[in-house]
């Protein structure tokens, strides 16, 4: 029964720590199945998460911050799109100076507004997503295995929580069944073929853009709302990276996206259990070991041990109309 229950601490916490890394990942989804390349996805998360404490702190109201985390994703986006899109820049480029500036953005602005070391102000209760009980949680917790799983491990998570997993279907939905998403994943193939038929290009990688841009602000959003009280600087600590790289290892599609994201929150979960925990035959090992996994599973991954990843053939290649 102690096993069951170390269990499903370890897996509560894998779905807690796994959300923001989902909300990027199917952000990266659209924005690279349409042929943009989007290494920025840090930075966005970043100033949504600062955009959205900020407002909370400022208004007390955990929708006005989360509304205040996308627009401001979404105006980051759009600075990506213009410099990728429209002027055809290089994609990585752009996506690299946009991590550093909401990097140095973040920090300044903090520091001038709160005057907290470029954090914001502790957040209350009615600032933040808090946890929701599902419904006869309370009546079934004291029934043996199903009622500690459905009272610990799927009850108790905030709004976000159960978005995030909507949109995986959302987003398999609207790519595969969708007049919307067949041109976006045919923009990512071939753009030539979608300008022939009378498609604006441009207009299909500006609209990926800005869903990208929502999925981030969401993802910073549940970063300072719900998993943490307040900003910090940095907060988002390269899980930016960590979703591209789950991107490239669900190979650009949405449910396996979601289980590889679950695979990285397990080992946040597994490395803060074990820190401190001696381990049989080898003792105790620095907690810097376990903290470390998630960062070595990624590079692993991107080193190409999961066989090959084949990116949409016109991901970033800027597209230049033929005349």
């Amino acid at each position: 029964m102690e096993l069951l229950n170390t269990l499903i601490v370890v897996l509560d916490s894998t779905i807690r720590l796994s959300i923001p890394l989902l909300f990027a990942c199917l952000a990266g989804l659209y924005s690279e199945r349409a042929g943009v390349f989007d290494i920025g996805l840090e930075g966005k998360m970043l100033m949504a998460a600062f955009a959205s404490a900020s407002v909370a702190a400022i208004s007390g109201s955990a929708w006005f911050g989360l509304g205040a985390g996308i627009l401001a994703s979404i105006f980051f986006a759009l600075v990506h799109g213009f410099a990728s899109i429209t002027h055809r820049g290089n994609q990585i480029v752009s996506g690299v100076a946009l991590n550093f500036v909401a990097a140095g953005t973040t920090v300044i602005l903090g520091q001038a507004w709160f005057a907290q070391g470029g954090r914001t102000p502790s957040l209350g209760t009615d600032a933040r997503f808090n946890a929701i009980t599902l419904p006869f949680a309370d009546a079934v917790r004291e029934i043996p295995v199903v009622g500690s799983i459905y009272y610990e491990l799927l009850s108790g998570h905030s709004i976000l929580v159960y978005f995030a997993f909507f949109m995986v279907w959302a987003t398999w939905w609207i790519l595969f069944r969708t007049r919307f998403g067949l041109r976006l994943r045919a923009v990512g193939e071939n753009p030539a073929a979608v300008d022939t038929a009378g498609i604006s290009v441009a207009g299909l990688r500006y609209r990926a853009v800005i869903c990208t841009g929502i999925l981030c602000g969401l993802a910073g959003t549940y970063l300072a709302l719900a998993q943490n009280a307040g900003f910090v600087k940095d907060m988002t600590a390269g899980k930016g990276y960590i979703a591209l790289a789950a991107l490239i290892f669900a190979k650009w599609r949405p449910v396996p996206a979601m289980f590889a994201c679950l695979l990285f929150g397990f080992l946040d979960a597994l490395a803060i259990r074990l820190q401190g925990t001696p381990l049989p035959l080898i003792g105790r090992v620095p907690s810097q070991v376990f903290q470390a996994l998630p960062y070595v599973l990624t590079v692993i991954l991107l080193a190409g041990f999961i066989g090959k990843a084949i990116p949409p053939r016109a991901g970033g290649i800027p597209y230049v109309k033929e005349r």
